[in-house]
């Protein structure tokens, strides 16, 4: 949790989502299929509703990387970023 909060990149640049984004709207984004988060699908939900994005820590390969989500309009936006 401590790197969750360590890692709220921006938060100023971002907005809440309009509506609150749900379990399912992360599942499709299949973000804990693809990478290695420590956080929890909880955390990072409420991070998001909260702020609007979150940046994380995480594995992707096996290399480490960053881990942007960001609430938009038609959903969760994913990307990363080499470490």
């Amino acid at each position: 949790m401590p790197t969750l909060l360590a890692l709220l990149v921006l938060a100023a640049c971002s907005l809440p989502p309009e509506r609150p984004l749900t379990r399912r709207d992360l599942s499709r984004t299949n973000a804990y299929r693809l990478y290695t988060i420590e956080e929890s699908p909880e955390a990072v939900l409420n991070a998001l509703n909260r702020e609007g994005e979150v940046v994380l820590e995480g594995s992707f390969r096996n290399r480490p990387v960053l881990i942007k989500f960001l609430a938009t309009p038609e959903g969760i936006e994913v990307t990363h970023y080499n470490r």
